[in-house]
């Protein structure tokens, strides 16, 4: 197996966090379920390189929903039904699938808790991030002002017709997130084929990049 491509954000230095890119030379002309097992390899050897174990992993189900779900190292490694997890848990790494959907990685340093969330056009409606927001302050008595959020490379007008991304800043803003801790890295994945999946590009048959965020580090 090659070296796992993925990049980071410097938003987010204070914590452990990946977001893992198009595996060169993988062919992945098949369905979502195919396609993830194909990257079963890539995705837990990135797991491993930051000092987690592959028990530690926690993703979602992803049914294009706004349900948040609190995890910790107790939780069934799946969270069904769900679209976004937080943990204040250290010994969890969340993890959530995207080819086109954005993924929002929340931080809050002084409560020391973690959110990570799926959204693209449904779950931006939705509210989804919002839904996270409002979950970190139930959960660990986060204040909004005190969280940073990055949202990953996803798609964008003119390869999509909804501008989803202005959405999720928008959404952040009105809850609380202060301007200068919401961060975009205004990549599209449409556009770039070649570092990301693109469900509507390749037309539902593609891979899926995977966003890891968890407390070590912090």
């Amino acid at each position: 197996m090659n070296t796992v491509s993925s990049m980071t954000f410097p938003a987010l230095a204070d914590v452990s966090h990946r977001f893992v890119l198009r595996q060169a030379g993988l062919a992945l002309d098949v369905d979502r379920q195919e396609a993830l097992e194909c990257l079963v390899p890539w995705h837990m050897a990135a797991v491993r390189e930051m000092g987690y174990d592959e028990a530690s992993l926690r993703t979602a189900e992803q049914i294009h929903g706004s349900l948040v779900v609190r995890v910790d190292r107790n939780s069934d490694q799946i969270a069904l039904a769900a679209d976004g997890l937080v943990t204040n848990d250290p010994d969890v790494l969340l993890g959530i699938y995207v080819a086109d959907c954005g993924a929002i990685f929340l931080h809050d340093a002084r409560q020391r808790c973690v959110g990570l969330v799926h959204s693209g056009k449904k779950g931006s409606e939705l509210g989804i991030v919002r839904e996270a927001i409002v979950a970190m302050k139930r959960e660990f008595g986060s204040d909004a002002a005190d969280m940073v959020v990055q949202l990953s490379p996803c798609i964008r007008p003119p390869h999509y017709e909804v501008d989803f991304a202005s959405a999720i800043r928008e959404q952040c803003l009105q809850e609380g997130v202060r301007p200068e801790n919401y961060h975009d890295c205004g990549l599209c994945t449409a556009q770039d084929t070649a570092r990301f999946y693109s469900y509507r590009v390749e037309k539902g048959r593609t891979g899926r990049m995977l966003a890891l965020l968890g407390l070590r580090g912090s």
